[in-house]
């Protein structure tokens, strides 16, 4: 299971431009496992200042958000979490679209600062996230030990000595900021992610960041949504002969034609 997995999801990951160790750390996350779609794409701020890329990165795409902005034609107020488990994640969200969604940008927005390391955030959402079909001693044991060597990268990135807390002010940040839905029913959603990774080596360091774009699919189960690897890839099967919707912020016009839906916070 492991094995497979990971041919089906890491190693068919992009991995371009200014995203390099953000993608490293998606592709942990149970849904990237499954999807094997991750495209970062280095990104400029409204400023126009662009991401700092790897010298380790293949050359690719990168993306320089426009100085006008479109407001968004599509905004989602999605419903709020009913619970906290004891992984300190959100769960129990409502058997409905939204609900899944909800979910999504939940599992897929993570932060790795402080004493909470990659190994923290992986394994959490495996515990939180992950449906049983998909569950395995394997499949947790290979995620702590990628996770180990990611944190290793990240800290090499950000030019940081291993072991211990992160320094105050540095960080490495997924959020997810759209999405467009793929496929949905009552008990199966796929859709699209677009996240926004940053990292910070410290207080007085220069944010780096960039755009990525993901595919993943949950079912319903035990009264929660969970993220899938048959759905996933299932819904891999059926866009696979169609245009992806394009890497582009809220704010950019293309972000509106490419059909993605901008996400508000829920009162």
């Amino acid at each position: 299971m492991a094995r497979r997995m990971n041919r089906a999801g890491l190693n068919r990951a992009s991995i371009w431009g200014a995203g390099v160790l953000a993608v490293a750390m998606l592709s942990l996350t149970a849904y990237a496992v499954f999807s094997g779609d991750e495209e970062p794409a280095g990104s400029a701020g409204k400023d126009g200042a662009k991401s700092s890329a790897s010298a380790s990165a293949a050359p690719g795409p990168t993306y320089g958000a426009p100085s006008d902005w479109t407001e968004p034609e599509r905004w989602a107020a999605l419903p709020r979490n009913t619970r906290v488990d004891k992984y300190g994640n959100k769960i129990g969200f409502p058997q409905s679209v939204e609900g899944a969604q909800a979910m999504l940008v939940a599992s897929s927005s993570t932060a790795v600062e402080g004493d909470r390391s990659t190994s923290d955030v992986q394994l959490g959402i495996y515990e939180s996230y992950v449906a049983q079909a998909d569950r395995s001693a394997a499949n947790a044991e290979r995620i702590e030990l990628e996770s180990i060597q990611t944190d290793k990268k990240l800290r090499d990135e950000l030019g940081l000595s291993t072991g211990g807390p992160l320094p105050a002010g540095a960080y490495a940040r997924n959020q997810v900021i759209g999405f467009k839905v793929i496929k949905a029913s009552p008990t199966t959603v796929s859709a699209w992610l677009l996240t926004r990774h940053t990292t910070k080596a410290g207080e007085t360091a220069k944010e780096t960041g960039g755009y990525t774009r993901s595919l993943a699919a949950v079912v319903w189960e035990d009264e929660d949504w969970k993220l899938s690897g048959d759905a996933t890839r299932s819904a891999l099967q059926e866009t696979g002969d169609q245009e992806k919707p394009p890497i582009a912020a809220p704010g950019d016009e293309a972000f509106n034609t490419g059909g993605w839906t901008a996400i508000r916070e829920a009162s």
